[in-house]
């Protein structure tokens, strides 16, 4: 129904939307809280990051599956849904939009309030190791991943036609709980593109790591328990 190119575009544009208001919701915390105008707290970053994703998977999902998230993607590469060239150009739109989007952030805050919180890079708390970061962040993604295959993939599942408020919600529910230990990234295009942006790229391989696993294992488990009969789309 869509060409290979609209497929692409519309990851580019919904992982930009993801990282410019997520990231952008960190930043604009750290503006309020510099002028004493309190701010938006975990719940509001939360609630960012849940309303991009959920509103450009509905906006977009019919188009390219709205992955957003190479941790998505590689799910649906590992489980012979996407085959290995289309999952490294999805990889690729998906990156450059990150980047685009966080470069773009870059130019319209002012780094005086950016720099302070990396653009909104996510970090490890500095009681919290690298191992243990690995494992949030698989879990978090592991069932962002799930969900994304039963509502988005399962063509039984009920909630297939609002995917969107069910995956928002996914990454509303990681953030309020892994937000204070790793910045909950869940993606690791949302730590990449702020990343490069920011020039900070400490324990950057945790949110490549720990995501990819997640993804990969919520892919093979569903695939094999619950689609086992059912082709791929």
């Amino acid at each position: 129904m869509y060409s290979l190119t609209q497929k692409l575009i519309a990851e580019f544009v919904g992982t930009f939307a993801l990282i410019f208001f997520g990231a952008g919701s960190i930043c604009a915390d750290q503006y309020l809280h510099a002028s004493g105008q309190g701010g938006l707290g975990l719940l509001g970053v939360a609630a960012a990051h849940g309303l991009a994703i959920g509103i450009m998977v509905t906006a977009i999902g019919h188009v390219s599956g709205g992955h957003l998230n190479p941790a998505v993607t590689i799910g649906f590469w590992v489980t012979k849904r996407l085959n290995t060239l289309r999952t490294a150009l999805y990889w690729i739109a998906q990156l450059l939009g990150a980047a685009a989007a966080a470069y773009l952030l870059a130019a319209i805050v002012p780094e005086a309030v950016w720099r302070p919180v990396g653009l909104g890079t996510p970090a490890l708390a500095p009681d919290f190791t690298r191992m243990h970061a690995m494992l949030l962040e698989g879990v978090m993604t592991f069932f962002l991943v799930f969900v994304v295959f039963a509502t988005a993939e399962d063509s039984r599942g009920a909630f297939n036609k609002i995917a969107g408020f069910a995956i928002g919600l996914t990454i509303t529910m990681g953030i309020l709980v892994g937000g204070p230990f790793t910045g909950a990234a869940i993606n690791p295009a949302r730590a990449f593109g702020p990343a490069l942006a920011a020039h900070y790229w400490t324990n950057h391989g945790v949110y490549w790591v720990g995501p990819l696993l997640g993804g990969v294992l919520a892919g093979v488990i569903y695939d094999r328990i619950f689609l086992s009969n059912q082709p791929p789309a």
